[in-house]
């Protein structure tokens, strides 16, 4: 199984940045998706949340309003696009996939939002 995030960069304050994450090796339309981030000396953070379906989301309250997950099934990839972007976004984003037999992580691609 592969995840592999892309999308990433450095962003000002206010902008957008839109991730992907590529998923191989498993069957991505009956995975929940998820992206967590991981700032420097902080505990990996849960951010938003898609069901396998399509049809349930969650986000942390922290990016409520701004940020927005989806997928897409055919193309086995789920997104992240983030709206209104604040430095203490800055973290490294990471995919995971959860299925009936397991959990599975990508590597994580860098998101620094500065002026």
């Amino acid at each position: 199984v592969q995840l592999v995030e892309s999308g990433g960069g450095l962003e000002q304050p206010g902008g957008s940045l839109r991730l992907s994450c590529v998923v191989s090796g498993l069957t991505f339309s009956s995975a929940d998706m998820r992206w967590y981030r991981q700032a420097p000396g902080k505990e990996r953070e849960l951010v938003a949340v898609i069901r396998s379906g399509g049809s349930t989301t969650n986000y942390v309250d922290s990016v409520k309003g701004r940020f927005t997950i989806s997928r897409d099934d055919a193309k086995n990839t789920v997104y992240l696009q983030m709206n209104s972007l604040k430095p203490e976004d800055t973290a490294v984003y990471i995919c995971n996939a959860l299925n009936r037999y397991a959990s599975y992580w990508g590597r994580g691609t860098q998101v620094t939002v500065s002026s």
